[in-house]
């Protein structure tokens, strides 16, 4: 997954040279994934505690990458009617205003015609709708809509802006609380006949290289 975000760059190396990246929530999981990628592609990589005004000032370039991987999610895996207002907020506050956050930062700082790219994570939750992620899938389908606003509002501005939905990827936020049978059932139901990795992988899909065009309808 993390060599699918960055594959634009893959063909050299050199592309990344110089170019700073922030990735929050780069402590595990997906987020650990692509950072280390990142780096292996010459990229400079801060660590996402950093402000970005720190990181520009430490790394002594404008910042020209944000992968926002940073998100929680209620491992008692409550329906909707059973979901508290606060861990309701507690998962907004993290998956969607942590990604606004970022983001606002992020389109205020990229050089406009630089290539600057924005890199969010969702869910296949918000396609799958699966019981027991109500407030999951409606804070990471928010960040998917701001996603699609953000590519309208750089409209000309050579800068890209594009959200990665995984499925069932064996990361600590997947392991909490789930039970064996249902992760025996995410398996057989994966054509791979396994999880998912951090580094892997996209399969089956129909990736649409149209820079944005028809958007409104992704």
């Amino acid at each position: 997954m993390a060599e699918e975000i960055t594959r634009e760059h893959t063909s050299s190396s050199a592309q990344l040279d110089g170019r700073v990246a922030i990735v929050a929530g780069a402590s595990r999981g997906i987020g650990c994934a692509i950072a280390i990628h990142l780096h292996s592609l010459s990229g400079n990589i801060s660590d996402p505690d950093e402000i970005f005004h720190k990181a520009e000032q430490e790394l002594g370039s404008k910042i020209q990458i944000l992968v926002n991987c940073a998100g929680v999610r209620d491992p008692r895996y409550p329906s909707l009617g059973n979901t508290t207002v606060e861990d309701r907020d507690t998962t907004f506050n993290v998956n969607t205003k942590g990604s606004f956050l970022c983001c606002r930062e992020a389109v205020n700082r990229l050089t406009c015609g630089g290539g600057g790219r924005i890199i969010m994570i969702s869910t296949s939750v918000v396609g799958g709708l699966i019981p027991g992620f109500a407030a999951y899938a409606a804070s990471k389908a928010a960040v998917e809509t701001m996603r699609k606003i953000v590519v309208k509002e750089f409209n000309g501005a050579g800068i890209t802006a594009n959200c990665v939905a995984p499925g069932s990827i064996a990361t600590d936020m997947f392991f909490e609380g789930i039970t064996e049978e249902t992760i025996k059932n995410m398996v057989d139901a994966c054509p791979l006949r396994r999880l998912g990795e951090p580094e892997d992988w996209i399969n089956g899909q129909v990736i649409r290289v149209k820079g944005g065009y028809t958007v409104v309808y992704d």
